[in-house]
């Protein structure tokens, strides 16, 4: 061992000797004062130098546990609505898909009116009017009207629209107008039957026929 290092050693007893002497001389409630402020010292330091970084720590670490635990639980929520969502849509889709089966396409319709005016025969009415009008376009579809007047007795108009009501297609009976014919049961019924056609895009569908016009 060099002789600098073994004189500091020494340095460092001999103040360690005095410090010692000094605490002996005091009293027992001076001796307890000097252990309590140590212990103060070294809680202090303990306190502000290793406890409170790493509290500081450890709370950031649960904040951000929380943020994250309520993002997933939002996220969760937000799935759970989606799933719901998407779950009322393939309904929705469904029960338009079965509407659509309903309406009638374009080659369908001659065969649909002919339908029509076979149900008001096999009723026994007599037609004194059966008339397609112009077809009146909607967002999604097509309506056909069709202006029909009849003649015949009560139960024969009834039963011809409950065979109207038994057509595979859409048919609504709208305006019906009925007035009895003097001398007798017969009645005359006028009505304005409506059908209707699925159209996917009318105003695409338009723009087409323009294009190859051009």
């Amino acid at each position: 061992m060099k002789n600098s290092e073994k004189n500091k050693i020494n340095e460092i007893k001999e103040r360690l000797s005095l410090v010692f002497e000094k605490i002996g001389a005091l009293t027992k409630v001076q001796r307890l004062l000097v252990c309590l402020i140590t212990f103060a010292v070294i809680g202090g330091a303990y306190y502000y130098f290793v406890f409170m970084p790493k509290h500081e720590e450890l709370k950031k670490v649960q904040q951000n546990y929380e943020t994250q635990l309520n993002k997933l639980s939002t996220y969760k929520k937000r799935a759970a609505e989606i799933l719901k969502y998407e779950k009322m849509m393939a309904a929705t889709q469904e029960k338009f898909n079965e509407a659509m089966k309903a309406l009638p396409d374009k080659r369908e319709i001659p065969a649909l009116l002919t339908g029509i005016s076979k149900a008001g025969s096999d009723a026994g009415l007599a037609f004194h009017l059966f008339k397609p009008n112009n077809e009146i376009n909607k967002e999604f579809y097509k309506e056909i009207p069709v202006s029909i007047k009849v003649e015949g007795r009560y139960h024969q108009i009834t039963d011809f629209f409950f065979q109207i009501t038994r057509l595979n297609r859409i048919v609504n009976i709208n305006d019906v107008d009925v007035k009895g014919k003097k001398g007798g049961n017969i009645l005359e019924m006028s009505c304005k039957a409506v059908t209707y056609m699925f159209v996917e895009n009318i105003k695409s569908s338009k723009k087409n026929q323009r294009k190859k016009r051009k």
